[in-house]
């Protein structure tokens, strides 16, 4: 294998349709460029593994080079977009003397590479170097916090790669890099596990981009019930296990905004399942007190709401009308935050859930992160109670001892067959497919946020946030507002948008819990509104972007055994858009039923205004959608 080391410097790796390319090249360091149909994206890309006594992807001796590949098909436990995934890539795998790997992927579209290692016993990471040039000052998308302790829901940011500098905000993942051509990038990971969260950093110099890590916590203060100080930190941002794979970093390239809205990379990268029984795992919606003040009120409401029984029982009614299989029971639900085997005595919980499963209607409990990690055996208990799923709030960290966090609480609740929605979290990174019962993420800037969210901002989700996984935005809201209008607070919540535009999200938002974030008493004042949306699927076979354009606009229709579901959402920017969409993802020589909610006339002012309409459709009949600025237009095709 010698001759290997000294004949081997550049090496190229192509995707299947032969369009997208890697160029390795080995000198003193690990380099790569990533280009598409001959044009160079990214340039100058380096990759080193820091670890105690050795620089992974310093002076690299290789000593064998393997071709990989795949073409295969996957099927998703909890399918987001698509019923089967197709991995098909092309790949090398570089062996290198002092133990390790490095493994580079290129999918039709994508590159991704990994660390993989095989040394004794533990080793301490002390850094990571994942850094590239942009070939040209791109603009860059992008969701900066003010530090490592983030729940990942500050608004989306956007500057010029070149004035990114080296003392500005850091990024969270994913960003979205564009190319000012025909391009976009996508940036992010996946196969996150016992490792920190990645964050990128700007240089201002080179157009360059770095990544940044969290260090490993080792001591811990009090910080009230939902939270720990980190009192001191490790050198090293990782202490694991020297024989293992490391997490995927990958470019996903769109020649059209649409293909970012049906990418599937951090699925197709992610470990496999590790469990044998999924069958128990049931995605659904959920109906939401917190949001609307738990205040459901008009002439069949005879007792004080609130968080008590009877307002509990009054969800559960609402839930089992209208199909929606959960209902979550937030922070009140128990006598203490920090006490999860003591339920407030006005709430009930066991009555609650006995009377939700004669219903039909499971019951979530909301827990602090802290509380979880104070009291491990409390899955063994809900369980025994008949609990059917948890929400667990307020990590807002991502380091390696959170990120193991995520994994032990899925691996233990999955035990006792219950599923996890992670709030005040970081983004998924492919967990969710190890342990499919993790149904939802926040880490998103969602309904919580009140005025605080909006579609010029939300636009962004659905080609960034929820392009690497299922995204807790929590949508559903009945009272609607433009934004220079906009004033509410519990208990009459409201949001920023038209009632078309949140009836939208249903169908555009991925998630496998999806919310119903407002007040039954609303949804049976709107039954028409809410008929529509509580039939809305949770998971799809099928995904079809049919018109995008990165934060301003989204047609994308879903597809669930025979029935199709379109949505369409639009940011302010514009007074009116119009936009032609063609059917001709529907069977030939059938004829279909739509129904769609549009944009009243004087939506644009009052955002409460829509139309409900029916038509007849077939395949290939071209349609127009109209919305109003923060406008949105949702159907179903049956």
């Amino acid at each position: 294998m010698g001759a290997i080391s000294a004949q081997a410097k550049d090496i190229e790796v192509k995707s299947p349709d032969g369009r997208t390319k890697v160029a390795i090249n080995l000198d003193e360091h690990i380099g790569y460029t990533v280009s598409c149909n001959d044009e160079l994206l990214l340039k100058d890309g380096r990759l080193k593994l820091m670890l105690k006594d050795q620089v992974l992807g310093d002076h690299p001796k290789l000593s064998a080079i393997k071709n990989i590949s795949a073409d295969e098909v996957l099927t998703p436990v909890v399918p987001m977009k698509f019923s089967t995934v197709q991995n098909h890539y092309n790949g090398r795998r570089l062996d290198f003397k002092g133990g390790y790997a490095v493994e580079f992927r290129v999918y039709n579209g994508a590159v991704a590479y990994r660390f993989v290692t095989k040394k004794k016993g533990d080793i301490e990471v002390m850094g990571e170097e994942f850094s590239v040039n942009t070939n040209g000052d791109y603009m860059a998308h992008l969701q900066q916090p003010g530090g490592f302790k983030t729940a990942y829901e500050e608004p989306y940011t956007h500057v010029n790669v070149s004035q990114w500098k080296a003392d500005d905000k850091m990024s969270t993942l994913p960003i979205l890099l564009d190319t000012h051509k025909k391009y976009k990038i996508f940036v992010s990971e996946a196969n996150l596990l016992d490792y920190p969260c990645m964050f990128l950093k700007g240089s201002g110099k080179e157009n360059r981009i770095h990544g940044i890590f969290p260090r490993v916590p080792l001591e811990f203060g009090e910080d009230g019930d939902r939270s720990l100080k980190i009192l001191k930190e490790a050198d090293y941002i990782a202490k694991t296990q020297g024989t293992r794979d490391f997490p995927w970093r990958y470019f996903f390239i769109s020649t059209e905004d649409t293909e970012l809205l049906e990418q599937t990379m951090p699925y197709k990268l992610a470990s496999q399942c590790r469990l044998e029984d999924t069958s128990w795992i049931k995605p659904g919606q959920a109906s939401w007190e917190w949001w609307n003040g738990a205040t459901p009120y008009g002439p069949d409401v005879n007792f004080e709401s609130g968080f008590n029984l009877d307002t509990y029982k009054y969800y559960i009614d609402f839930a089992a009308r209208y199909g929606v299989p959960y209902i979550v029971m937030d922070e009140g639900w128990a006598m203490s935050t920090r006490d999860p085997y003591t339920p407030n005595p006005k709430v009930d919980v066991h009555e609650i859930i006995r009377y939700g499963k004669e219903k039909g209607v499971g019951v979530v409990l909301w827990l602090t992160w802290l509380t979880v990690e104070n009291n491990f055996d409390l899955f063994q208990t809900f369980a025994d109670w008949g609990v059917a799923g948890l929400k667990i709030d307020f990590m807002d960290r991502s380091d390696q001892w959170m990120v193991n966090y995520y994994e032990r609480v899925a691996k233990e609740a999955a035990k006792h067959h219950l599923f996890v929605d992670m709030h005040g979290s970081f983004k998924p990174a492919g967990l969710e497919k190890v342990y499919p019962n993790i149904l939802s993420y926040e880490g998103v800037r969602g309904m919580e946020q009140m005025g605080g969210c909006y579609p010029d901002n939300s636009l962004y989700m659905p080609f960034m946030r929820n392009a690497v996984g299922p995204m807790d935005y929590t949508p559903g809201a009945m009272i609607s507002m433009q934004p220079e209008v906009y004033r509410a607070d519990r208990p009459n919540s409201a949001s920023i948008g038209t009632r078309a535009y949140q009836m939208a999200l249903f169908v555009v938002f991925e998630s496998g819990i999806q919310m119903l974030a407002d007040n039954p008493t609303l949804y049976y004042r709107n039954s028409d509104c809410t008929e529509f949306i509580t039939k809305v699927p949770v998971t799809w076979d099928e995904t079809k972007a049919l018109a995008a354009s990165t934060g301003e606009y989204v047609v994308v229709a879903k597809r669930k055994g025979d029935r199709w579901y379109i949505g369409a959402i639009s940011n302010g920017k514009e007074k009116v858009r119009e936009l032609e969409i063609s059917l001709d993802f529907l069977n030939a020589g059938k004829d279909y039923k739509m129904t769609c909610f549009e944009d009243g006339i004087n939506a644009g002012r009052q955002a409460m205004d829509y139309r409900k309409k029916d038509c007849r459709v077939k395949s290939g009949d071209k349609f127009k959608i109209k919305m109003l600025r923060n406008g949105g237009w949702a159907a179903v095709i049956e």
